[in-house]
């Protein structure tokens, strides 16, 4: 792998159309194991820095690449999205099952895992995000903490090599943002988190940028 990054972004440009540049040869490098938080005001390109990751839009210039592939085309970024568990900033555009187990057994059943497996990994995750009991609940009638808690243990259970988390914390309460901040620091993830939750990033991150005319930029708190 190209300098042991797992992603690897390189003069990106990008803007919407009509509208100013939102990344102006914008470089970023994450390495294994790293625990990146990325703070910044609304409309300053957070949320589209990770939708370019994922390959769900196309910047104007630059070069990606994941895991040490270079994302040439559509066909690129589907292999890599098995490597990447996104979790979206609004859950009720991530969950679509009838109940929270058929939520979080989805992912795996596309990866055509055997049965056995599949469960084993439905019942570790309910346990690890404290949603035991929930497995036959609908996600829409859940409260805005819990669909994100169910949406996080979607992910989990497709044991991705990064985690994508954007505003993890929003609509938590103080126990479950406990019970995230215990799996982040002990599960052994490579993850960029988007919060405007600068404790939480304290906790859980080791690296902070903000986003300034176009580009990542350090940031520190002290």
């Amino acid at each position: 792998m190209t300098g042991n990054y797992l992603i690897k972004l390189e003069e990106i440009t990008f803007g919407y159309n009509g509208k100013p540049l939102l990344f102006d040869s914008l470089n970023f490098f994450l390495s294994e194991n790293a625990r990146v938080g990325i703070i910044g005001p609304n409309g300053s390109g957070k949320t589209t820095l990770f939708n370019i990751i994922m390959g769900f839009v196309r910047p104007v210039k630059g070069t990606i690449e994941i895991a040490g592939e270079l994302m040439k085309n559509e066909k690129d970024f589907q292999k890599a999205r098995h490597l990447i568990g996104y979790l979206f900033q609004n859950s009720d555009d991530q969950l679509f099952c009838p109940s929270v187990k058929e939520e979080i057994a989805f992912g795996p059943l596309n990866y055509r895992l055997p049965k056995e497996e599949i469960e084993k990994r439905v019942k570790e995750v309910l346990e690890l995000t404290g949603l035991k009991g929930f497995e036959d609940r609908a996600p829409y009638e859940l409260s805005e903490g819990e669909k994100k808690r169910v949406a996080f243990a979607a992910i989990l259970a497709m044991k991705p090599k990064i985690l994508l988390l954007d505003e993890p914390t929003n609509g938590i309460d103080s126990e479950g943002v406990m019970s995230i901040e215990k799996i982040l620091r002990t599960g052994g993830y490579t993850y960029v988190i988007i919060s405007q939750d600068t404790e939480f990033l304290k906790k859980t991150t080791n690296k902070i940028y903000t986003i300034e005319k176009g580009r990542l930029k350090e940031f520190n708190f002290h």
